[in-house]
C-alpha cells in the first residue's frame, strides 16, 4: 500500500503482517473529517424525521416532562 492511496494521511503506521495500523493526519485534515460525520449524521437524522409533522413548543414540552 503506497500513502498516495490515502490522499489525507500524512504518514501510515504498520503492523508485523504488513496491515495499516494508524494513520498520522494534520489536525486541520482530522477536523474536517469529524465535521464530514456529523453533517452525514445530521443528514441521516433529518431524512428520518422529514415526513413527520413539527411539534408545537408546548408539545414539544409536554413530550419532555413525561421522559
Amino acid at each position: 500500500m503506497k500513502i498516495e492511496d490515502y490522499p489525507l494521511a500524512k504518514e501510515l503506521i504498520f503492523d508485523a503482517e504488513g496491515n495499516i495500523s494508524q494513520v498520522i493526519l494534520n489536525y486541520t485534515d482530522y477536523q474536517y473529517l469529524l465535521e464530514a460525520i456529523e453533517d452525514r449524521g445530521l443528514l441521516i437524522a433529518m431524512g428520518e424525521v422529514k415526513d413527520e409533522k413539527p411539534l408545537t413548543l408546548q408539545q414539544a414540552l409536554r413530550e419532555l416532562e413525561q421522559e
